[in-house]
Formats: structure tokens, sequence, C-alpha cells
């Protein structure tokens, strides 16, 4: 797990990986647009070996960030891990990465 935090140690942003896969990734509302979501990404690629994430597909915001990181959609699946109906995109980061 990788924590961004303020010089007052008020956490804006984490990001837990297991294996080689994003598993979650949170920027506080107010912290957003301030390059926390990109240096938390960066840390976990070149740090944690990170290659896949998996996005909601009706995730837009979430989309556009991981393709803009180098991310591209490899697969996608009708229900979510829970077998709910939540379609989710199965994202990979590029090779040129």
């Amino acid at each position: 797990m990788a924590v961004w935090k303020k010089m007052d140690d008020t956490p804006h942003g984490f990001l837990g990986a297991a294996d080689d896969k994003v598993e979650m990734l949170f920027i506080h509302v107010k912290a957003r647009g301030k390059g926390i979501g990109k240096k938390l990404i960066c840390y976990a690629v070149d740090n944690l070996d990170v290659k896949y994430v998996d996005v909601n597909e009706q995730n837009d915001q979430g989309i556009g960030f991981y393709k803009h990181m180098g991310f591209h959609v490899i697969n996608r699946s009708e229900l979510d891990e829970q077998g709910r109906p939540f379609p989710i995109l199965h994202l990979k980061l590029s090779d040129d990465k």
C-alpha cells in the first residue's frame, strides 16, 4: 500500500496493490487534479511491478485516468467479482511504459 500525505500528515490519497494489479486507488475529492493519482500509479508501476487494473465500465473518469497513464482495455466482464451486474473493464499497462 502507498499513501500520499500533506505535510501535516493528512492523507490525501492511497493505493493498494496485490501481485501485479492495482486493487484500489482513492484520491480525496479536494486533492484531485493535483498529480497525486499519477504519482501513486507511477510508484506502483516502478516499485510494485503493477501491470493491471480493473475499472467499473461506468467510471468514465477512472477509465480516462488509467488510459492517460498508459493502460489499455484487454477484456470486459459483465459481472463484478461478487457476481453483481456491474460491467468491469480489465486494463493492462502498455508494454512501452
